[in-house]
């Protein structure tokens, strides 16, 4: 199903509906915060979780988010933009629950969150909806070009990003401190970077801003309407001929690479460990910013190496355009990032 080789877990190439598929993930920090799945059978799902503060709505994420669009895409008889949202809200609500009944012994589950990256392929239509800072790149091959593009499909939503603050101060304009410079970056708050998560629900409900949670999250003002939310923005894109591939990736990647990097490297090497070969090449990044070897990075430890780059977890969808309309495969499944935890 994938294998372990130290940090690294790869599944180097299956299939899915629509073609083939390669996944990674790297481990940065003590304990890896990502989980990531895909899904085939009549369509394709990816999904990209990138936890932050913990594990647990990542991986919660994983196990209910594909679960819930399953059930609601069977109601509706639909794939659309309003059934991945109604997707997202009601693990949104699956995880307050859990919040609710854990936190009295197990406060930090509140302060716990994931950003959210699902790509649907289906009926030849490729849905993107993002939560979060994760990205989603389309790499695209125009006739009788060897050279492919990248399109970006999502958005990010990091407050670091000037049109994310303005929305933010647009939605709290009676709250001054809803973004602060805080270890040089923008915060909401002072404490996170993305606006939109699921999970994080101290951000959320004013009623876990009180003990057992951790000081640290507590704020010295309170909230009346919640400061963060977990709505996607999504993106419809038909699909075309000249369509070849789209790579899911957690900001991890992004941070060391251009679209166009990514890209580049995914269209002019061979399929079969291709997921693999991009993170590399991320982290010969990430070694070159600090001035040192790879070899000599590849030796740092979870947790110290946090400091050197995140976890990083990527899927890449191939789409293989004779294959769009022909019989499906049996049903696939599989869950990217198997680290002990």
């Amino acid at each position: 199903m994938g294998r372990l080789d130290g940090l690294v877990w790869h599944k180097d190439l299956g299939s899915h509906a629509y073609g083939e598929f390669s996944m990674a993930v790297i481990q940065a920090n003590r304990m890896c915060e990502d989980y990531s799945q895909l899904e085939s059978g009549p369509g394709t799902f990816a999904g990209v979780y990138d936890g932050h503060a913990g594990s647990e709505a990542s991986k919660f994420v994983s196990h209910n988010l594909f679960f819930n669009l399953k059930n609601i895409v069977s109601e509706r008889r639909e794939v659309s933009e309003s059934v991945l949202k109604k997707a997202f809200s009601a693990t949104e609500e699956d995880f307050l629950s859990l919040v609710k009944k854990q936190w009295m012994n197990n406060p930090q589950i509140a302060s716990v969150g994931t950003c959210c990256l699902a790509g649907v392929l289906h009926d030849g239509v490729l849905f993107v909806a993002n939560a979060g800072d994760s990205r989603a790149v389309l790499g695209r091959v125009e006739r009788g070009s060897k050279r492919a593009s990248a399109v970006q499909l999502s958005n990010e939503h990091n407050v670091n990003i000037a049109s994310v603050r303005e929305e933010l101060y647009a939605l709290h304009p009676d709250d001054s401190q809803v973004v602060i410079m805080k270890h040089k970056c923008w915060r909401v708050r002072g404490l996170i970077q993305v606006s939109r998560s699921i999970g994080d629900v101290y951000l959320k409900r004013a009623e876990f801003q009180r003990e057992p949670l951790l000081p640290k999250f507590r704020l010295t003002e309170t909230f009346e309407k919640p400061i963060l939310n977990s709505e996607p923005e999504v993106t419809v894109h038909k699909l075309q001929p000249e369509d070849h591939f789209v790579i899911f990736a957690s900001d991890g990647l992004w941070e060391q690479l251009s679209n166009q990097e990514a890209v580049d490297i995914v269209h002019n090497f061979p399929r079969n460990g291709i997921a693999k070969r991009l993170l590399k090449a991320a982290l010969h990044e990430a070694a070159k910013k600090r001035e040192m070897r790879y070899a000599d990075l590849k030796k740092i430890d979870p947790g110290v190496r946090r400091h050197f780059h995140d976890d990083i977890t990527l899927i890449i969808v191939f789409i293989d355009s004779h294959l769009v309309s022909k019989s499906p495969l049996p049903p696939y499944s599989i869950k990217g990032g198997v680290f002990p935890r």
